[in-house]
């Protein structure tokens, strides 16, 4: 077994979830299976029941975990599958124990955090590091482990004495390796770089045990020679152990960077990587992997900007639609052209803001007005909900790109409802349970009562229907029949409705395994209204992105065409060599 736990120190949100995602990365270019876990310190059980203002996005696995948006990165880095368990909270971890003691697991002796909970942590990670991550089912070699917040917090104290616990168990045998990468930070302050925190940080991580391998400092800037040489001397580290991670254009870029500064090297020593047999099938496609993102992410600084919007009610903290955006930036990249993204709260587009401040209100239908494309992402509750649906009328009318994601496709269906059914009261029970026509309903398979963990969760299949080979939507999936995403959703499209709908030119040209959920609609003239109940965010990768949005940016960058053409003729050529 051989762990990276990359721990933080001075202040959190400072890219560990990124370092982290990056470290596998290179790892695996150098042909070996990587997975990772996210330590969670918080008492939730999951991510479910946090707000998106506070904490992000919730992150939705293929198993219906819901999870930290950590998860994300590594999914999209590393192009992986991971499930629930590859979040551990504190939450989590607690009950689990006290259902043991309940049981009577412990045949009476006295429950305590050592040895009990700190056994169960360190259990699971042993258990999870095991578990086959991709299509191969192989073992992974390397399992990456990120320890939410800072070291030295009250809550993340088990935690750091489990992965004490588990390094002196691993540097015990040979066959093993534990290397820690503690991230800290390095702030400019009148022009000088201050090492002090990161000297504290590194006290602070010794004092618990733990022993860093590698010194990972973020800064804004790269740090001077003389920065490195004194917080190596100060740390007791090598000079090559310091790592500088400055800013970059894109995230996407730190990979690259970290490898010219020899964080890949370290992890060869450090992880003993040369004990691990590998075949040359696995290094070549390690060599691949490398290439294809180099590739992917050599984007010219000359590029063709598409214009953007996203019209949301969380607008105020981006990183609640953290998944969506991603996947906006990786259609781009494919497609070589420059993102420009403008959010816009939702609120500012309804009539009440227009007598509360007219400024904001002229203010958002300006940028919808100049926008190329708009997409509506899910989201929970009435707040906004018309704001939405205005946007969705001027989409569709006005001819400009639409995606609807779970809440953007209802709000969409409402608003069809209302002007192409004229029923102007038309809503979703989600907002009114009394509501003459409702649009949208609560189906079977959920709770209303009950929040966590209670909704539609996780990946189900998607059926193309008959007739529908003109869908653009299935042509960017390939032309196939099923295709499969993930979920996160209480409430559906009023099955009543559809056949009226469908008449009216308004084609649901999905549905779910019975048919009775509609999982995806688009309109025949129209450059690409689309909507789709499911997440399709949720898998998209940085070297292939996921294909509504990929056709939403084409749409809105005038690129379509190609794009389904390319698509077209890969899955010609593939089947003619099959032939």
């Amino acid at each position: 077994m051989r762990v990276v736990v990359v721990s933080g120190g001075v202040i959190s949100g400072i890219g560990k979830g990124i370092i982290a995602s990056s470290s596998g990365l290179l790892l695996k270019t150098a042909g070996l299976k990587v997975t990772a876990i996210k330590i969670d310190p918080y008492l939730n059980v999951d991510a479910g029941t946090l707000g998106p203002l506070e904490h992000g996005e919730c992150f939705v696995l293929a198993d219906g975990g819901e999870s930290d948006l950590d998860l994300g990165n590594y999914e999209r880095y590393l192009d992986i599958e991971l499930t629930r368990d590859n979040n551990i909270t504190t939450g989590k971890v607690y009950q689990a124990v006290i259902e043991k003691e309940r049981r009577g697991d412990y045949l009476g002796r006295t429950v305590q955090v050592v040895p009990h909970i700190v056994q169960h942590i360190n259990d699971t990670i042993e258990r999870v590091a095991n578990v086959p991550v991709d299509d191969s089912g192989a073992t992974p070699d390397v399992c990456i482990i990120e320890l939410g917040g800072t070291i030295g917090d009250l809550e993340s104290g088990p935690f750091v004495e489990a992965l004490v616990q588990l390094r002196h168990k691993l540097v015990r045998d040979p066959e093993s390796a534990f290397f820690n990468i503690h991230v800290s930070y390095v702030p400019l302050i009148h022009g000088e770089e201050k090492t002090k925190p990161t000297q504290h940080a590194i006290r602070q991580l010794r004092s618990s045990g733990l022993v860093p391998d590698a010194v990972a400092c973020r800064c804004d800037d790269s740090l001077d020679d003389a920065t490195i040489r004194k917080i190596a001397f100060s740390c007791q580290v090598d000079l090559d152990q310091v790592i500088g991670v400055h800013d970059m254009e894109t995230i996407y870029q730190v990979p690259v960077l970290l490898e010219e500064q020899g964080l890949l090297q370290l992890l060869r020593r450090g992880l003993q990587l040369d004990r691990i047999p590998l075949s040359a099938s696995r290094k070549e496609e390690g060599a691949k992997l490398w290439d294809l993102w180099k590739k992917t992410i050599d984007i010219p600084k000359d590029l063709k900007p598409v214009q953007l919007a996203l019209v949301g009610k969380y607008t105020s903290h981006m990183d609640s639609y953290l998944s969506v955006v991603k996947s906006l930036e990786h259609a781009s990249m494919h497609l070589k052209r420059k993102l420009n993204l403008v959010n816009v709260d939702s609120e500012h587009l309804e009539e009440a803001m227009l007598q509360k401040d007219p400024s904001k209100y002229k203010e958002a239908w300006a940028v919808l007005e100049r926008a190329q494309g708009v997409i509506v992402p899910g989201g929970f509750g009435n707040r906004g909900i018309e704001g939405m649906i205005a946007t969705a009328k001027f989409a569709r009318q006005k001819k400009i790109p639409y995606l609807g994601i779970c809440l953007g496709l209802q709000v969409a269906v409402i608003e069809a409802v209302r002007d192409l059914l004229n029923k102007p009261n038309a809503t979703s029970e989600e907002f009114d349970n009394n509501a003459e026509h409702k649009a949208v309903i609560f189906m079977p398979e959920g709770s209303k009562e009950k929040m966590g963990g209670t909704m539609r969760l996780g990946t189900r299949p998607t059926l193309f229907q008959a007739g529908t080979e003109w869908s653009k939507l299935r042509g960017l999936y390939g032309g196939v029949e099923v295709t499969h995403e993930r979920h996160r959703h209480r409430y559906e499209v009023n099955p009543d409705m559809v056949d009226e709908l469908e008449s009216k030119g308004f084609h649901f040209v999905a549905r779910d395994d019975v048919g009775n959920r509609m999982e995806a609609f688009e309109l025949k003239d129209h450059p690409y209204f689309v909507g789709l109940q499911a997440h399709p965010e949720y898998r998209s990768k940085v070297t292939r992105p996921s294909p509504p949005f990929l056709g939403f940016v084409a749409a809105s960058a005038g690129l379509l065409e190609k794009v389904l053409k390319e698509i077209a003729d890969e899955k010609a050529a593939v089947n003619g060599h099959h032939f």
